[in-house]
């Protein structure tokens, strides 16, 4: 599928948008002349409210540059980004910072916990820095499903990886953003933690409705989502509906072809 195919429409003004976010003709290159190197290049997708979307794409193919670009946290040298119904591209640092504060939750491989906070202290952190209130019903009802409810005054020294990811995953919950990215959210655990964060991830967009974008290299991670779309040379080569793992694996090897 052609990235002309893969279009589209971006929403008229004051109507809001279908999508928890978006990118229409979407570049972002990187150095100039022979050097220059297009991460993007004309790309144009939504993300639609609800859904559990995957990223795919080898090395180098411009996923998480992607990822990025659509949240906030890098700027396209062409093109528009919205988040909800707000022009992402038009706002200055400041305006951007508290946007991403209020509507975006992150999961990154890595974690990011804060090593000397408890883990109720890591999860209720964003809030506590935008000086919200967590409701304590949702907070309750995210923690005992992500099973951390004997581990909430433990530091993430004392908690296994699968334990710190499930922090990260409620952390990001407890905010109810409007949409969720997730940087290879599973990279760093075993077999087990994964299907138990990633069957999470994928009943938080059943249940309670959270949109969630997911970059994975890996097949049986994007076989928890609803929709993958696969990239290559900074474009969107392909898109996949009610994905699973064959389905996905077949997909990489003619997309290989």
């Amino acid at each position: 599928m052609s990235n002309d195919q893969m279009s589209q429409p971006v929403p008229p003004q004051g109507q809001a948008p279908a999508w928890a976010a978006q990118i229409h003709g979407g570049y972002k290159i990187y150095g100039t002349g022979d050097a220059e190197v297009r991460a993007l290049n004309g790309v144009t997708v939504g993300f639609e409210r609800g859904r559990f979307t995957a990223i795919m794409g080898p090395s180098g193919s411009g996923k998480s540059t992607l990822m990025q670009c659509a949240a906030g946290l890098d700027r396209l040298t062409g093109g528009a980004a919205w988040i909800g119904e707000v022009d992402i591209t038009s706002l200055n640092e400041k305006q951007l910072t508290l946007l991403r504060r209020e509507k975006v939750g992150f999961i990154f491989q890595q974690f990011n916990l804060l090593p000397t906070l408890s883990a109720q202290e890591n999860i209720t952190f964003p809030l506590d820095l935008a000086g919200r209130t967590p409701d304590k019903d949702w907070m309750d009802h995210v923690v005992a499903t992500v099973g951390l409810g004997d581990r909430l005054s433990h530091k993430p020294s004392e908690l296994s990886g699968g334990q710190q990811q499930r922090v990260a995953v409620a952390r990001a919950l407890v905010e109810r953003p409007e949409i969720i990215f997730a940087d290879e959210p599973t990279g760093n655990l075993d077999s087990h933690s994964s299907a138990e964060i990633l069957s999470f991830m994928a009943s938080a967009v059943r249940d309670f409705g959270q949109t969630v974008v997911m970059v994975t290299h890996d097949p049986v991670a994007a076989a928890y989502s609803s929709r993958v779309l696969f990239l290559a040379d900074g474009q969107i080569v392909h898109e996949l509906m009610a994905p699973t793992r064959d389905t996905i694996l077949d997909a990489m090897r003619r997309l290989g072809d």
